[in-house]
């Protein structure tokens, strides 16, 4: 049977589709030209863990099953066959059936089979011969055993526990199917997909080149002859460009609530949407590096965060709080705001503060003893902007920051290596369900556990949550362990992001998701009509 988790929360926007007049139809042809803001640390997706690899990379590849792309919202209603036409549990939920699809073939021509499914998850699993650099994600797979190739076109999960979340995980742009036959190592040099489009170059600095698959397996899909990602570093020079016309989309999750308003004004032509990106932004600190071993070091400063000044000087009061899992109504498990008002670190700034500074008087700062940091940040606006402002507020603890700037194909190293003090960081959840955040950010040994948080208790309440089928009752367990990572000092989180994206208004069939902004970007619908 299949097993489908309800919604829990009313539809919050409306589908941000171009919308294509009727009679008009789809043109085939011309290279779509969008901006990117750094260079991605290469094209492997299963190896990375920032959008700038999710977005121009996730149209060389396919799912087995992916969030419809003309859907605004991904939800457990809007998963559809990719690479899989079907899918059914056993009785029990331990068996994960998939029949899959045949005459698909990978960009050098060899034929996909079940074998490829099976090779993919013996990477993630860490079980196969080939072995990924880094597994960001190994966490999201901990609750299964085994993945087998049941004949050329059948497979099948085995899983320990019930789980009805892993179609979900399965869906996202972060779980595409790698070759069997093309090493990890060839995978981020010039990777193989069966996506519609095929990987041309990746210049650093430069940009990202993709060129149309001829031999997609979906009939008169892409509709467009490649695509152009140039990399500009400076976002007032991208959003110039945008304006002038140079470019068909911006980086979609580049423009902040004070561009937006400019663009309007120097773009009056350009279709744009400002929405939740599924993103937070939090406060890492390293708790093995002396002094900040100390939980009362920690616990201040997490009280002496002001959420509110980094939302109103950062999105002009657009962004939210919340814990951290993204806030309702657009996030279907986050805390709701009664419950929010009561956790620590979120009522009066001026007592936490106060609190804050009995803390670092009890570790031995004060005014005449300040502790002195380093704060690192990726070098991109999203991140050094943000830090400035933590920075700031650090100070009315006696807690001193130099800012640290590390460039995106450093940071992740640095800080999957816990090589960092304390750091302003930004969290994207790939898909709005617990099993994702939980076990990726928290759960012990998880390679996206920066800071090494790691408690026996809260494993198995992660656990139990995930088996549990009833999605009220779900719910409920995930706010209890919500608050309890907040009352942790887990991993602070400050705000849930919110940004836009503009395109021309010549680009037809674009959907802009409003729940992440990871799984949206095969463009294999998009044309332009020029």
């Amino acid at each position: 049977m299949k097993m489908r988790l309800e919604c829990l929360a009313v539809l919050v926007a409306a589908s941000m589709v171009v919308a294509v007049p009727p009679g008009v139809a789809q043109k085939h042809g011309g290279i779509l030209k969008i901006q990117h803001m750094d260079t991605p640390p290469s094209p492997s997706i299963h190896e990375e863990a920032t959008v700038s690899v999710a977005v121009p990379f996730m149209a060389l590849f396919n799912n087995l099953v992916i969030y419809d792309q003309n859907v605004a919202r991904n939800s457990f209603e809007s998963i559809v066959p990719d690479l899989a036409t079907s899918w059914s549990w056993n009785e029990d939920g331990t068996r994960l059936a998939f029949k899959l699809r045949q005459g698909v073939k990978w960009h050098d021509g060899k034929p996909f089979t079940a074998r490829d499914v099976a090779c993919t998850f013996a990477l993630l699993l860490g079980t196969g011969a080939d072995k990924l650099r880094r597994n960001p994600r190994s966490a999201w797979y901990g609750n299964v055993e085994k993945v087998t190739a049941d004949g050329d076109f059948d497979v099948t999960f085995h899983v320990k526990n019930r789980q009805p979340s892993l179609l979900a995980l399965l869906a996202s742009g972060y779980t595409p199917i790698y070759p069997c036959h093309v090493s990890t190592a060839d995978m981020r040099r010039k990777p193989v997909g069966t996506g519609p489009f095929r990987f041309v170059d990746l210049r650093m600095n430069e940009g990202i080149r993709l060129a149309r698959n001829p031999d997609y397996w979906k009939p008169g899909r892409p509709y467009l002859d490649g695509i152009e990602y140039t990399i500009i570093q400076d976002r007032s020079t991208r959003m110039l460009a945008f304006a002038s016309g140079k470019f068909d989309m911006t980086f979609p999750t580049d423009v902040t609530v004070p561009l937006l308003k400019n663009l309007r004004k120097d773009a009056p032509q350009a279709q744009c949407t400002m929405r939740t990106t599924g993103v937070s932004t939090n406060l890492i600190v390293n708790s093995e590096i002396p002094p900040l071993n100390d939980v009362r070091i920690r616990r201040a400063m997490a009280l002496t965060l002001d959420r509110q000044a980094f939302i109103d000087i950062l999105s002009e009061g657009k962004a939210k709080m919340g814990g951290t899992m993204l806030p309702p109504p657009e996030g279907v498990w986050g805390l709701p705001p009664d419950m929010l008002k009561d956790v620590v670190g979120y009522g009066d700034v001026a007592k936490n503060r106060d609190q804050a500074r009995d803390l670092m008087r009890q570790a031995g700062y004060g005014p005449d003893r300040r502790l002195k940091i380093k704060v690192s940040t990726r070098n991109i606006a999203t991140f050094r902007d943000p830090a400035v402002i933590l920075i700031d507020q650090l100070r009315h603890i006696w807690v001193d920051g130099e800012l640290e700037i590390i460039d995106t194909a450093v940071y992740y190293n640095r800080v999957f290596k816990k090589d960092y003090t304390v750091a302003l960081n930004l969290s994207g959840a790939a898909v709005d369900d617990p099993d994702q955040n939980f076990f990726e950010n928290y759960a012990c040994g998880s390679l996206r556990n920066y800071n090494n948080y790691c408690d026996a208790g809260m494993t198995r309440m992660f656990e139990a949550q995930s088996r549990e089928a009833d999605p009220v009752k779900r719910r409920q367990m995930v706010w209890d362990i919500d608050r309890k990572l907040q009352e942790d000092i887990a991993r602070p989180i400050i705000v849930h992001n919110v940004a836009a994206g503009c395109w021309q208004p010549h680009v037809k069939g674009l959907t802009i998701m409003v729940n992440s902004i990871y799984n949206g970007w095969r463009f294999e619908d998009i044309w332009l009509d020029r």
